[in-house]
């Protein structure tokens, strides 16, 4: 990708380049020569080339946005002035002064100088701000001042005759140190622009050609030996030149002065060292222009003392700037960029300090509900806006009862002023979070839990204090959201003992204190073991043996599920592998995890395990709940049916308690159905709606080629209803409690079903 692309110029633009080419190597060629009329020539070539200069850059001017159109215009203005300033020259020369050093004259060259140098400061890559053009200025006065000393000992130390008492002509000495401030200012801004204009490479060649020719000029004069019509003459007209050249370069892509988009990159060291890198050679050069008699030549010590001042303007001006960054610094990290609310940093501090002043401290803890969603739905730009909106009608709300903050994301807390009631400040936050008109009918609903935390003698610090302003939060988000809940010590030992029970379940599987107990399900025409489900208890090693209701949900709430899962697939696969020794009819039914279900290792976990234990996929059942199955994604169905080609069977459990719909039993490849034990146990109670309801089931899963399993039979009354729909296997206490390995492969007998 070009980023910087010569312009089409038009056949005038192309025409007068040529033209100006020409006349530059004409007039170079005929000065070099000697021949007659050099210094008409210089004279004519100088104004011919400012002159047509001056119209290029009022013509491209016309074509660039307004930024880029200061810019050339101020640059037309200085060729224009030096077109007009050596007109100027021209004839005074001609009427009879060798070198015209006139006020007049060389005013305008100065304007020349001033406009240039706006030009440059204007720029699209100047700073954009008083101060940064300020510092920029200066860093170039202060690289032109140090050439002062410097120039003096390498042009005048041994010109002990030089004619300086002309102030016009002493001022006419000055130029080169001006185009060493334009040079100095020139690599300042176009330095940490990316990426690079190639007019700006253009432009300091043509500084650097007008550099050359003033020094050049300066030691020519002094010297004595500087005659109009000299070759160095050519080196002006050649600037003027490079500057026309400068306009065929379009700007950058994005270049054209809008809004930036990045960051500024940062300068480079050199960048940074510019202006003073000089001052070292100046110091040296005024130690070298002292006269034997000890005294410094008044230039020499004029322009020093002007570095000095400079130097010292400059220094105040970054101590300037150093103070402000540092109050920049402070705001981003003591406020939330987003809101302007103080951040979590600011919170915390203030927090810390009410308590350490012993004043009563209330927290509110406030979690914006569904907010993902809204990010999700409308992007994360509506998302902030609509952050940036509801933090502004929290503080309002929150008015001078407590300070606010944003805590991070879509989590704000309050610290409420001492006497003023937490309660009536959360209802007011909650009914500040009614949808505003129009955002209810774009889908926006913002609302928030909020939990209350008090400070007392059960929190040891500030973080106490915000963990149960959590526990209470969280427990208004379980009450419905859109509500406030105060902690108390129920709220905070349920907690406590979810995360207790939480990290001891992480230990659990390496640790070996889960175990499997195994139920069978019976073939209810002949009573012989078909079937066990195996079921995990975990022996805790405080609470002792806990029931999969007691840790299945908070498992699954982790994620922590997932490794509980493989540890009961592998040592359900290993204890089938064992009791098909002794009856190879039996199969063994595993209950599976909807998180597992959107594993892309699911079938891996499952090969492995059969495959390690020598057990076939035949004999290994996987028992999916309704509701899983319907969340399912064709992803999900893609890896049953993977499964179901390796031969795993596949049991939809519970069925009937979801969200029972004839169309996915078309999509899933089920193998049977397991009628919920709600349904069995209404049986015994002779329901009618509930037999109803299980012979539907029944014949529902005949339709589809399906087995059915009645759970929880316990009572004889309900293993004959089952028996009379006509379902073909049984599960419950009727016919045998959950047991280990050892009692089971006991019981691998025909089961009385007629008791």
């Amino acid at each position: 990708m070009s980023h910087a692309v010569v312009a089409r110029p038009t056949l005038s633009g192309r025409v007068g380049l040529v033209a100006a080419a020409v006349v530059v190597l004409g007039e170079a060629g005929w000065l070099v020569a000697g021949l007659p009329g050099a210094a008409e020539v210089s004279d004519l070539g100088a104004v011919a080339v400012a002159g047509w200069a001056a119209v290029a850059c009022v013509g491209v001017a016309r074509r660039h946005p307004p930024t880029l159109r200061r810019f050339w215009t101020l640059l037309a203005v200085t060729m224009a002035l030096a077109a007009l300033g050596r007109i100027l020259w021209t004839v005074e020369r001609l009427g009879g002064r060798e070198l015209p050093h006139t006020p007049l004259i060389g005013g305008i060259f100065t304007a020349g100088i001033v406009t240039g140098t706006a030009a440059l400061l204007c720029s699209l890559a100047a700073p954009r701000s008083l101060v940064g053009q300020a510092r920029t200025l200066l860093d170039g006065v202060i690289v032109g001042l140090a050439l002062i000393p410097i120039g003096w000992v390498v042009v005048f130390r041994d010109v002990a005759a030089a004619d300086l008492t002309d102030p016009m002509r002493t001022l006419g000495l000055l130029y080169p140190m001006f185009d060493l401030i334009q040079l100095t200012i020139l690599v300042a801004v176009a330095g940490p622009f990316r990426p690079m204009w190639r007019a700006w490479a253009v432009i300091g060649a043509s500084l650097a050609a007008r550099a050359a020719a003033d020094a050049g000029y300066v030691s020519l004069v002094v010297h004595g030996s500087y005659a109009p019509g000299h070759p160095i003459d050519v080196c002006w007209p050649l600037s003027y030149l490079l500057i026309g050249a400068a306009t065929a370069y379009r700007p950058p892509a994005g270049g054209d002065g809008g809004e930036e988009t990045a960051e500024s990159p940062l300068p480079p060291w050199w960048r940074v060292a510019l202006p003073y890198l000089p001052v070292g050679g100046a110091i040296v050069a005024v130690v070298l222009a002292r006269r034997p008699t000890g005294q410094t030549p008044h230039l020499v010590f004029l322009g020093m003392m002007a570095l000095l001042g400079v130097l010292a303007l400059r220094q105040g001006l970054a101590a300037n700037e150093n103070l402000r960054l540092v109050a920049r610094l402070r705001r981003l990290a003591y406020a939330d960029q987003l809101t302007g609310l103080p951040n979590r940093l600011t919170f915390n501090r203030r927090l810390r300090r009410a308590l350490r002043d012993e004043a009563p401290v209330a927290v509110l803890l406030l979690d914006l509900d569904g907010f993902k969603q809204v990010n999700d739905r409308f992007g994360h730009a509506t998302g902030d806006r609509l952050l940036a909106s509801i933090a502004e009608r929290m503080r309002d709300a929150t008015g001078t009862d407590g300070m606010i903050a944003r805590l991070g994301g879509d989590e704000f807390a309050v610290l409420v002023e001492p006497d003023r009631p937490p309660e009536r400040l959360a209802e007011r936050l909650l009914t500040a979070l009614e949808p505003l008109p129009g955002e209810e009918d774009f889908g926006l609903n913002p609302s928030a839990s909020i939990g209350i935390a008090e400070y007392g003698p059960q929190h040891t610090s500030h973080t106490d204090l915000l963990r149960d302003a959590d526990i209470a939060m969280y427990a208004a988000k379980a009450a419905g959201k859109s509500a406030y809940q105060t902690c108390t010590p129920a709220l905070r030992e349920s907690a406590v003992s979810r995360a207790e029970l939480i990290a001891d379940l992480r230990r659990a599987v390496e640790e070996g204190q889960l175990h499997l107990e195994y139920q069978p399900i019976v073939d209810l025409a002949t009573g012989v073991v078909r079937s066990a489900e195996a079921l995990v208890r975990w022996r805790h090693p405080r609470l002792g043996v806990l029931a999969p209701a007691k840790f299945l949900p908070v498992a699954e709430e982790t994620g922590l599920i997932l490794p509980v899962d493989r540890w009961v697939i592998h040592e359900a696969c290993r204890a089938a592998a064992a009791w098909r020794e002794r009856a190879p009819q039996v199969t063994v039914a595993v209950n599976i995890a909807a998180a597992h279900l959107r594993r892309p290792d699911l079938i891996a976990t499952v090969q492995a395990a059969t495959a390690g234990a020598g057990l076939p996929p035949c004999a290994l059942t996987l028992e999916l709940t309704e509701s899983a199955l319907i969340e399912g994604s064709d992803a999900v169905l893609d890896q049953l049916r993977q499964l179901r080609e390796l031969g795993i069977r596949i049991a939809i459990d519970d069925f009937g308690t979801g969200y029972s719909s004839l169309s996915y039993l078309h999509r899933i490849p089920a193998t049977e159905l397991k009628v919920d034990r709600s349904f069995v146990a209404r049986l015994g109670a002779e329901d009618p709606r509930a037999y109803a309801t299980v012979d539907m089931v029944n014949r529902l899963a005949a339709a589809f080629d399906l087995a059915v399993v009645a759970e929880g039979v316990e009572t004889d009354a309900q293993h004959a209803a089952i028996t009379a729909i006509g379902c073909v296997h049984g599960q419950g206490f009727r016919y045998g409690r959950p047991a280990p390995l050892p009692e089971l492969l006991a019981t691998l007998t025909p089961v009385d079903v007629t008791r």
